[in-house]
């Protein structure tokens, strides 16, 4: 096939100055667009990688200004995989193997242990590139809700019911972004510019090869893990604690489970037809996938700048356009979801705060209406400045999980979710994203989330549980929720 050269963006803007690194003195980042993948959707184009084992697909599916990118990623280097409460560095690239022993840290965090190697590789100052694009190179995979318990003392937690990890995080050398405001390609790589044309010729070729893939079937009747009754009795337990004292508010979920064949990736595609959320992700894993249809970003850094966006408050969504408008009109002047938004947005504040600089909290938007294909939202905007750019990993181990899905006060509110959910999380509320080479970081929450592994797969839905939660109408809107996934008979 013809080679059809690129248009060249950058020149020099990293060099490999880390003599240990298993790479050439002359590595750089090279950026250039790919004008002739163009014409393909991006979630056409990431089918080609999508059987592959630890390929993620970054899909603002929902684009807006803010969920402008959507990014392909395959083939990492190595990979930092926390399972059991122990924290592996595994090599995926043979000549990375040196590098790693040397910085490989047992006793660190998963989180900790992922900045050590981010710092050895590329640094510890942002502003690398002065290309505004997302990512480049870097780390990115998933950061499951027990990752919580690597970072906080938690007594009598349960561990091991999922064979997926709680935390796999890979480093791609190479990453495929795509604009949804240009609707143009731009491949970046970090190594020698041969190198990086060959793998732009690979996905010129790549494209022109038929698509392989396989239907998926759901094999089972999906069955849930607790009895309206059951979740009843819980809910009566939250409302004790919080009368006691213990907490002011408790995200509470079910889970729904069944048996599956087939392609997982025709699954996500198929769900993300009806969801359309910004912050959408497939994950490839050993096990199986992880397919996130999440409207809800958990932290974003971009040039020192740090964003988050709680949801708080659901409402279903009706055919009828009046009475769709009555209900968001209904959530946007509803006192309980107004008080609960607020409850996260503090929580969350106070947790930007401990890493931004003094008097840059600001909160641009509270009590916002989001609509989605199946529900309103109410979403609010907390934003902050970044003290130094590498708190980026002390942010995310300082505010995971994410307040708006584990209640306030936050570690007392996990306790009661591990006391009274029948089975743990897993993804489930935990994260997707990316950290960047130069501390760029994006990152959502696993809510609206499938996990497949060893052809089982399990979704679920929740809320947040105050005391003037009635139960009948929580257990309501987690069939609203789950609605798009799947297909519930009343």
């Amino acid at each position: 096939m013809r080679y059809e050269p690129s248009i060249n963006l950058t020149t020099l803007v990293y060099t490999n100055k880390n003599m240990t690194l298993p790479l050439s003195t002359s590595a750089t980042i090279h950026i250039s667009r790919c004008p002739a993948l163009d014409p393909f959707a991006p979630e056409v184009l990431f089918g080609h990688f999508a059987s592959q084992t630890h390929s993620i697909f970054l899909d603002s599916s929902r684009h807006t200004e803010q969920a402008r990118y959507s990014i392909l990623l395959w083939q990492p280097v190595l990979s930092v995989i926390s399972q059991q409460q122990v924290t592996n560095v595994v090599v995926h690239a043979a000549q990375w193997q040196s590098f790693v022993a040397a910085y490989h840290n047992r006793s660190l965090n998963p989180l900790a242990q992922v900045q050590r190697l981010h710092e050895a590789i590329f640094g510890q100052k942002e502003g690398l590139s002065n290309l505004d694009l997302p990512f480049k190179v870097g780390f990115a995979g998933h950061f499951g809700y027990d990752l919580g318990i690597y970072i906080e003392a938690f007594e009598d937690y349960q561990v091991g019911e999922y064979q997926t990890p709680d935390m796999s995080c890979h480093l791609y050398l190479h990453s495929l972004i795509y604009d949804h405001q240009t609707q143009q390609y731009t491949l970046c790589t970090y190594g020698e510019d041969r190198q990086h044309r060959a793998l732009q010729a690979t996905l010129l070729d790549l494209v022109q090869t038929a698509l392989p893939s396989t239907a998926f079937t759901l094999t089972d009747t999906w069955q849930a893990n607790m009895s309206e009754s059951e979740y009843t009795q819980s809910i009566a337990k939250i409302h004790d604690y919080i009368l006691a004292g213990d907490c002011y508010q408790t995200n509470f979920a079910q889970r729904f489970d069944n048996a599956y064949e087939g392609d997982e990736y025709q699954y996500y595609l198929a769900l993300r037809a009806k969801n359309l959320a910004p912050f959408s992700c497939f994950v490839r894993t050993e096990q199986g996938a992880i397919l996130s249809l999440s409207p809800e970003r958990f932290i974003q850094a971009r040039h020192g700048r740090v964003e988050t966006k709680p949801i708080k408050g659901t409402m279903p969504r009706s055919a009828d356009p009046v009475k769709d408008q009555d209900f968001a009109n209904a959530l946007l002047s509803s006192e309980k979801d107004r008080a609960e938004n607020l409850m996260i947005v503090d929580l969350l504040r106070n947790d930007l705060s401990k890493h931004c600089q003094a008097g840059s909290i600001e909160v641009p938007k509270l009590f916002a209406l989001e609509t989605y294909p199946a529900v309103h939202h109410l979403v609010s905007t907390v934003t902050g400045t970044l003290a130094h750019p590498q708190d980026i990993y002390a942010l995310l181990a300082g505010a995971f999980p994410g307040g708006s899905i584990t209640g306030a006060p936050k570690i007392r509110a996990m306790q009661i979710i591990q006391e009274l959910e029948p089975n743990g999380r897993n993804i489930y509320c935990g994260s997707i994203g990316y950290i960047g080479m130069d501390y760029d970081m994006d990152t959502n929450i696993c809510i609206r989330t499938v996990l497949c592994e060893n052809n089982r797969v399990y979704c679920w839905a929740g809320g947040g549980i105050v005391l003037d939660s009635e139960a009948r109408a929580e257990y309501a809107e987690t069939k609203h929720k789950i609605s798009k996934i799947i297909p519930l008979t009343d």
